[in-house]
């Protein structure tokens, strides 16, 4: 036979946790990448020679 209910309902659930965790990491270093471009545009126009 396969595998038990349980360790199948298990992995299922560990996978989904992982995923929310890799989501969750991406969403987190994009809006501090997003959030730095942000910072430099406003650095490099306090700082432009006119």
């Amino acid at each position: 036979m396969s595998k038990r209910p349980d360790r199948t309902a298990k992995d299922r659930e560990w996978r989904i946790q992982r995923g929310v965790a890799i989501r969750v990491g991406f969403y987190i270093f994009g809006t501090h990448l997003f959030a730095g471009f942000i910072w430099l545009l406003f650095y490099l126009g306090e700082h432009a020679h006119r």
